[in-house]
């Protein structure tokens, strides 16, 4: 079911143990191949899938677009929310959802930027209702609940990166249009440096062009596994919040 589709009467009937999902993603560079609203593109996929495939079963809030971008302030075109008022943003819809009863809320997130604030947004809601041990509050990357990798020893990288190999093949099977000559990016690795130390860092410290990764092994029938496996792993995160007893902190 979908949210922005409904009357508030349809809404308040609904079951407060349904499941909402509130997809959030960016607005930011995507390398010189591709389109800044790839990780709203994508993860908004995803959530279509999802929907398709449980559409009764689960509440899916519209997508936020706006999300933690900062990093790729030195590329033209990012949009971006500094990490306080982004946190604030999450706070404040899952508020609204808990003010209208609803227990189990699940973030489903497409942009690596995000997961910082995300998780730091769950920890200040969930300290606030601390007294309440019948709500379900997650913050879930959709990359996190699957592992593409298997059966596809095709799939050159082993992560996933920015406007990368991975990225860039869901594009390609989502909207080929809009990606450009991806097969002249020279690959840029993963490495920070100082791991397992975490360096600060911004997206030019670590690439001229804007991408991470190895955009040129792209293809659209890789973004076809990618798609499915990724939204085969969002159905089941979604399947154990479906069957949660609505206290206990281990999923069935």
């Amino acid at each position: 079911m979908l949210l922005h589709e409904m009357t508030w009467p349809e809404i308040g009937n609904l079951s407060r143990d349904i499941p909402v999902v509130v997809p959030v993603a960016a607005l930011e560079q995507h390398g010189q191949h591709m389109p800044v609203f790839t990780d709203s593109l994508l993860v908004g996929e995803v959530v279509r899938r999802v929907s398709a495939a449980i559409a009764d079963r689960v509440l899916i809030a519209p997508l936020m677009w706006l999300g933690n971008s900062h990093h790729h302030m030195d590329f033209q075109g990012t949009l971006s929310a500094s990490p306080r008022v982004y946190l604030d943003l999450l706070n404040d819809l899952a508020e609204s959802l808990i003010a209208h009863g609803f227990k189990r809320i699940v973030f489903v997130n497409g942009h690596g930027g995000n997961i910082t604030p995300g998780k730091q947004a769950i920890f200040e809601i969930r300290q606030r209702h601390r007294d309440r041990s019948d709500l379900l509050l997650l913050f879930a990357s959709y990359w996190d609940n699957a592992d593409p990798s298997a059966g596809r020893p095709d799939l050159v990288q082993s992560q996933m990166g920015h406007a990368c190999e991975w990225e860039t093949s869901m594009m390609l099977r989502l909207a080929p249009h809009l990606v450009k000559d991806y097969r002249r990016a020279e690959p840029v690795g993963f490495g920070f440096g100082f791991d397992p130390a975490y360096r600060g860092w911004t997206t030019k410290d670590r690439t001229v062009t804007g991408h991470i990764g190895r955009p040129q092994d792209a293809t659209a029938e890789k973004g076809e596994h990618l798609f499915a496996t990724y939204t085969a792993g969002v159905i089941k995160l979604l399947e154990n919040v479906i069957a949660w007893d609505g206290k206990s902190w281990e999923t069935n």
